[in-house]
């Protein structure tokens, strides 16, 4: 995985509703023609940086299986400073509430269901798809 932004998992760390800090440099790819002369950071991109905290949280491959009641609220600048926070639901086994702040301001948030990586690869291997 190529790092386009700096990740720092915030403590106490709680596997259950993981944190982290977030800085997105001017120098992110990720900026290049979106939009000339005035970036922002792409969606995509932020949902990325939620996998990335839920990766880590759970310290295994995962990808998303999906995601769902997703709300950009604001723009995320070159240089800005981020605070990213998922919560496991109740009940809902692997599926995440997520929240990106900037300065105690809700950016994005949604909710996120994953899976181990090469899980559905497996199952359909397993059933000969």
């Amino acid at each position: 995985m190529a790092v386009w932004y700096h990740l720092t998992i915030r403590t106490p760390y709680d596997a259950q509703c993981p944190s982290a800090d977030v800085h997105v440099p001017p120098s992110s790819p990720w900026f290049n023609g979106h939009f000339p002369g005035h970036p922002i950071l792409p969606g995509v991109a932020q949902l990325g940086m939620v996998l990335d905290v839920l990766r880590h949280a759970r310290e295994m491959p995962l990808r998303v299986v999906e995601v769902s009641r997703v709300r950009f609220k604001q723009m995320v600048l070159p240089d800005d400073h981020l605070v990213v926070t998922a919560e496991a639901r109740p009940g809902k086994n692997d599926n995440y509430s997520f929240r990106i702040s900037k300065d105690e301001v809700l950016v994005c948030s949604g909710n996120m269901v994953v899976a181990a990586a090469g899980a559905k690869e497996a199952k359909d291997s397993a059933k000969g798809e």
